[in-house]
């Protein structure tokens, strides 16, 4: 690929991983970023499989690896602050991945490895786009315009870019989960394990351990597409604080700081599903063209494996649809089965009874036990379709729990 002037929408990991590829393929990048500065913050994420081998690449791994929450894993909690599971970060059932990062803390260091090759444009954002067949021409929020060769959304999953280009093509399948994430005070009661605890009335509260001294949190509930994250910052709050009263545990502490706090992200959990991920010299990745919700595990890892494969594919050839049309072909497959949720999800870990979350917590104990543990081993390797039929007989019990007690 000769030298192309290349847009890319977003100050996200995506976004930076394109940005580190093409810039190593001789590409001219610039990124634009609303925020005023660099984003900083969020919550945890894990980074998973070739995603890992990618970073590997990049010459960051190590420093990833160093900057790990040091999670030793996850533990459920029942209303009592009885552990009820555990799920070590080496154990053969973990939810705690190898690399497990903030979020801010990872697009920093894409930031420090791409800085001094890439413009970066922070307080801004793109409002027109005009692609005549030899250029795009784009306006910014500030009237600034420029010119390039390509524009790539890479700005999330309510991507404005995205509608620019596509207009409303992409759909926002809402998942029937609403979530909220902020950094709290962390106390005597926090660990270096992240605790998940189950409340009545399809709720859950998840605390996790950071390498700054503060906690990561996160409150989810079952409801219907309300657009609550549309509300007014303080009739969010209201609505929070309402929905986790009476929720035990840990939700006072939870509460106050929502009541505090302007620094939090609440929105309904969707994925995108988009018939297309370019037209003419317009292009998306990451949440922007596949998000496939945080249940999935995943989302980060698509997110570099995107943009990797299309940094390759655009270096292979001067022809840019080639190369779009090249990467979606490769890659939609995998996005297909990424955004296959398991079977139950996200209801089957959120039970709206008191005899769900009981059950919930007995499955988990009994999944994180010794002896399940050996009989694991005895039946390892057996086909996918078995352990499915045992994973739908368990979906099944706790149904019948859900609906007849």
């Amino acid at each position: 690929m000769n030298s192309k002037r290349v847009l890319i929408a977003g100050d996200s990991i995506a976004g930076s991983t394109l940005a580190f590829w093409l810039n190593k393929y001789s590409s001219d990048e610039t990124l634009v970023e609303r925020s005023p500065s660099q984003i900083s913050g969020g919550q945890n994420i894990d980074v998973r499989d070739a995603a890992f081998k990618v970073f590997e690449r990049m010459g960051i791994a190590k420093e990833i690896l160093a900057a790990n929450t040091g999670e030793l894993g996850i533990q459920f909690i029942d209303d009592k602050n009885r552990i009820r599971a555990s799920f070590p970060a080496n154990g053969a059932d973990r939810f705690t991945g190898e690399m497990e990062i903030i979020r801010g803390d990872l697009v920093n260091i894409l930031y420090d490895h791409t800085k001094n090759n890439v413009k970066y444009l922070f307080g801004k954002y793109i409002t027109a786009l005009d692609d005549n067949d030899m250029r795009v021409k784009v306006t910014y929020s500030d009237g600034e315009q420029a010119d390039f060769d390509l524009v790539i959304a890479a700005d999330g999953v309510r991507s404005k870019t995205r509608e620019l280009m596509f207009g409303n093509e992409a759909e926002l399948k809402y998942i029937g989960i609403y979530n909220v994430y902020l950094t709290i005070s962390k106390t005597h009661t926090d660990t270096n394990w992240a605790k998940w605890y189950n409340a009545q009335r399809s709720r859950v509260i998840l605390l996790r351990p950071d390498k700054d001294g503060s906690t990561r949190a996160s409150f989810s509930f079952l409801s219907p597409d309300n657009n609550y994250q549309e509300f007014p910052r303080e009739e969010q709050k209201k609505f929070l604080i309402a929905k986790l009263t009476g929720a035990g545990w840990e939700a006072p502490r939870l509460s106050k700081a929502i009541a505090d706090s302007d620094d939090f992200y609440f929105d309904g959990v969707s994925q995108v599903k988009a018939p297309r991920w370019s037209k003419g010299r317009f292009a998306m990745i990451g949440d922007a063209a596949y998000c496939p919700t945080p249940i999935s595990g995943m989302g980060t890892s698509l997110a570099i494996i995107g943009a990797y494969v299309l940094a390759g594919e655009l270096s292979q050839t001067e022809d840019y649809s080639k190369a779009f049309g090249s990467f979606e072909k490769k890659l939609r497959p995998f996005v297909k089965s990424v955004q296959s949720l398991p079977p139950g999800a996200p209801w089957i870990v959120h039970p709206k009874s008191k005899w769900g979350v009981n059950i919930l917590n007995t499955l988990a104990g009994a999944i994180a036990s010794d002896f399940i543990n050996g009989i694991s081993k005895i039946f390892k390797g057996k086909p996918a379709a078995k352990q499915k039929t045992i994973l739908c007989c368990l979906i099944i019990n706790v149904w019948v729990f859900e609906n007849f007690n």
